[in-house]
């Protein structure tokens, strides 16, 4: 293949991954997540689009399933893909509640959110998956 070649392919590509949605994948499986899906799903525009990733498509799924059961993943319009708190907190930004969200990305928060997030996402998985659970 030819370089310009591989440059369109990147670029179909790219353009294959951009909707006029953002969509957020989160675990089906996990009560509280439902929850809070159920919530947004309540409050959010037509901007949001929430997938179950245990209903999904793989096809459709912007990383490997075991990626996206383990932390929130969110594919902006763009196609560029968010995760943790960054996801959760865009996601929130389609309700009229999204301000509220705002200050967990303040530079000194955002690490300590990031952190948190990152130690509680882990043990829910531990616990929803316990056979799956590889430790790093």
């Amino acid at each position: 293949m030819n370089p310009a070649d591989c440059h369109l392919s990147r670029r179909i590509l790219r353009i294959r991954t951009m909707t006029n949605k953002d969509t957020l994948y989160y675990d089906g499986a996990c009560p509280l997540c439902s929850a809070e899906m159920d919530r947004l799903s309540t409050l959010s525009d037509a901007g949001l689009e929430l997938v179950d990733v245990h209903t999904a498509s793989s096809e459709t799924l912007p990383a490997s399933r075991e990626s996206l059961l383990k932390v929130l993943h969110l594919r902006r319009q763009n196609g560029e893909v968010l995760r943790g708190v960054e996801a959760n907190v865009h996601a929130w930004q389609h309700t009229r509640w999204g301000i509220l969200f705002r200050w967990m990305r303040w530079p000194v928060i955002a690490s300590i959110a990031d952190f948190v997030y990152i130690k509680w996402a882990h043990r829910r998985y531990q616990r929803l998956y316990p056979g799956n659970t590889r430790e790093r």
